[in-house]
């Protein structure tokens, strides 16, 4: 493109410009928003799930719904009523103890998971508190899931999501390849992967080599899911999702979806919208074409081409 790259942070790549003849912007790794064409105020409202079901609703694009809830008591005053851990319990009961829980800011599905029973809502709160200030509680739905990258009103690639899975050796049992799953997950900073008790029967059976043991909830990649490129049979999602990024005014995100709700083919709802989605599934799908095009959609934004 004829831009230059400079590493600013001793080598880690933390830290890094790029630069025309007359212009250099810097871009930062971690926390840092990859996109310059998102305004700040849209990327941070996208961030929370909160916000962004607020917001889609008014636009009139449905959502999976749900409210959120503090775990801890510092900054109280500054809330309303409504929003505590109590307020939490009183709202799982009212959703038949069973429901979907995230992290209201969180990311790369870090705790985000199905919860079944009050005694495992209370565990949950205990355990993700040392880590989030607050949740959203959802009511449990499942669909197809799908992800829908945007750059503008340009679908660039719809994705299907799938369950990660541990892969049998002929040798260890799935408890076995679970534990090395979690220590993986653990190393990346995301919570491990739960197995629901029904299915905690089948943990000492030996997987013969190179069946797939699929585990169930979060399907992001960091988390261990799959994506293959591959779009919803209805078009009724990409026209969703376009509708969601305008609401918030995003000019480049990934929206997340359900579609064939209850198995109702147009049935659909987003689930998140990603103001600073990854690229990685290009690279694993070998798209540099693609990459190149969101580069090139930044990197004009920002005046340098």
């Amino acid at each position: 493109m004829g831009l230059a790259f400079e590493d600013a942070g001793g080598g880690t790549g933390l830290v890094f410009s790029v630069a025309s003849g007359t212009k250099r912007a810097y871009f930062g790794a971690g926390r840092c928003s990859w996109y310059p064409q998102n305004n700040a105020t849209a990327a941070t409202l996208a961030s929370d799930k909160y916000f962004t079901n607020v917001i889609l609703e008014r636009a009139g694009v449905p959502t999976l719904g749900g409210d959120y809830f503090f775990l801890h008591e510092r900054h109280r005053a500054h809330r309303p009523e409504g929003h505590e851990i109590e307020d939490a319990l009183a709202y799982f009961r009212r959703l038949g103890a069973t429901a979907f829980v995230k992290p209201l800011t969180g990311s790369r599905g870090d705790f985000a998971q199905g919860v079944s029973g009050e005694a495992a809502l209370i565990g949950y709160i205990r355990e993700v508190s040392r880590y989030y200030d607050s949740i959203l509680i959802q009511p449990a739905i499942s669909g197809l899931e799908y992800r829908i990258f945007l750059l503008d009103d340009e679908v660039l690639y719809a994705a299907r999501k799938y369950p990660p899975f541990v892969l049998g050796d002929g040798v260890h049992t799935i408890h076995d390849l679970l534990i090395a799953h979690n220590m993986a997950l653990r190393a990346r900073g995301l919570s491990p992967a739960l197995v629901s008790p029904e299915r905690n029967s089948s943990l000492d059976v030996v997987l013969p080599e190179g069946e797939r043991w699929e585990i169930p909830g979060r399907m992001n990649l960091s988390a261990g899911g799959v994506m293959t490129i591959e779009g919803p049979a209805s078009d009724v999602a990409p026209a969703l999702a376009r509708k969601a990024v305008r609401a918030l005014g995003l000019r480049a995100a990934a929206v997340d979806l359900f579609t064939n709700i209850n198995e109702e083919p147009d049935a659909t709802a987003v689930i998140e919208v990603n103001s600073n989605p990854s690229i990685r599934l290009l690279e694993e799908c070998n798209r540099p074409d693609l990459i190149l095009k969101i580069w090139r959609h930044g990197f004009s934004a920002m005046g340098l081409l």
